[in-house]
């Protein structure tokens, strides 16, 4: 039967007001909250003929039997970030609820391969600033070394907070052995950028998600009095921080879809009276080609050594993190065109900016792709998050064209 994108609104809606409170969501993962949606969620399941269980690193799946073992995974988030939007997550998790029933429905509860969905277990790093965590987990990427000692504002650690929901953090990997019989892996999300809108389109193709390279950069001058010291004396720290902040935008700039980004800049001593003697920045830097990073990441460490020269500093870079680049996979791409096309008429491909689950579930080897539907004003992370609901009904029903799709693409690999 058709799936019905009005009841996917009316739970994600439901959500909303269960969760939300009038700064926005507060679905932060590990929290009364968060367990508080998936206490609503399971409720939801009790109409069909699923097995539902949590995995080692707290991610929720749930399942409907096929006649083969075969499994097509639909999924997404339930957290969000404090004070979020109503569907950054819980979109993909809810459409993926309303294409189960569907199937279900189709097949009599017995489609012709197992089809699985699932929750995320703290997509967002809001809390303890590990993004990815449940999926990473899954994919055998996780560093339980440094996840054990992360601590909350509060000053909780990670391994406390998961302790309270059941996880114990020295078994998280053994989440991986979700990934037997998995044959491919969908999710939708909101676009959370401004493209979509920008081109008139509401849904897109996600190629992959972009690398990224951050990194720390200190820039050595020297503390001098504020008054005393000649401009021409001086060897500001700052000074060439913020020649480089303004030179990485002409570095992304020679790149169609990369983006730079200096996100924080500390000066030391920090007052009004001293000239900075030393500047403490970081970069983030993301593309989807992996050669176009490493030139930008070069490209910025000339500049920021030759700015530091001019400014009669030095300067010195130390690694903070970074993931290559996660094409997804061709033949589920050229499905996804298929499916948005058929719904919209049109289709636009587009690399993800934003890390995703599906990273880490590509980077286990599973053939992936990604969805993406508008985004309004391109806002996300903030309760004015939105997207018109005749585009989410039809990013509802193009993503079900996808899923059925798939299906049929299992079939022959």
């Amino acid at each position: 039967m058709p799936i019905n994108p009005q009841r996917m609104l009316a739970d994600l809606r439901e959500l909303r007001s269960l969760t939300s409170d009038e700064d926005g969501a507060q679905r932060v993962a590990w929290t009364p909250t968060w367990l508080k949606a998936r206490t609503w969620f399971y409720e939801k399941l009790k109409a069909l003929p699923v097995t539902q269980h949590l995995d080692a690193a707290g991610n929720n799946w749930v399942t409907l039997p096929g006649k083969s073992e075969k499994t097509l995974v639909l999924g997404s988030h339930l957290d969000s970030v404090p004070n979020g939007g109503w569907l950054d997550g819980a979109l993909g998790v809810l459409c993926g609820l309303e294409i189960l029933r569907g199937i279900n429905e189709d097949y009599d509860g017995k489609p012709p391969f197992t089809v699985r969905l699932v929750d995320w277990a703290d997509e967002e790093g809001a809390r303890f600033g590990r993004s990815l965590f449940g999926s990473s987990a899954f994919a055998g990427t996780q560093t339980i070394g440094a996840d054990r000692v992360r601590r909350d504002r509060d000053g909780v650690t990670l391994e406390d907070a998961l302790q309270q929901c059941g996880v114990d953090v020295e078994k998280i990997g053994d989440a991986s052995v979700e990934r037997g019989d998995i044959a491919a892996y969908l999710e939708l999300h909101i676009e959370q950028g401004p493209v979509l809108e920008r081109l008139g389109l509401p849904l897109g193709v996600v190629l992959g998600t972009k690398g990224v390279e951050r990194h720390a950069i200190t820039f050595h001058g020297q503390e001098a009095h504020s008054g005393s010291t000649p401009m021409g004396d001086r060897r500001d720290a700052l000074a060439a921080a913020a020649k480089l902040a303004l030179e990485i935008r002409s570095i992304a700039g020679r790149h169609a879809d990369a983006v730079c980004t200096m996100g924080s800049v500390k000066t030391f001593p920090g007052i009004v009276t001293a000239v900075v003697g030393r500047c403490e920045a970081t970069l983030d830097q993301r593309d989807l080609n992996a050669d176009v990073l490493a030139g930008m990441y070069a490209d910025a460490k000339a500049a920021s050594e030759r700015f530091a020269a001019e400014e009669r500093c030095t300067v010195e870079w130390s690694k903070i993190w970074n993931i290559e680049p996660i094409p997804f996979h061709p033949e589920l791409i050229a499905l996804c065109d298929e499916a948005v096309r058929e719904v919209s008429g049109t289709s636009h491909h587009m690399p993800s900016g934003p890390l995703h689950d599906a990273a880490e579930v590509c980077r286990a080897g599973i053939p992936t792709v990604m969805m993406f539907v508008q985004s309004l004003r391109g806002i996300s992370h903030n309760k004015i998050e939105d997207t018109r609901p005749e585009h989410l009904e039809m990013a509802a029903l193009a993503f079900d064209r996808l899923a059925r799709k798939t299906l049929g693409w299992m079939a022959n690999a």
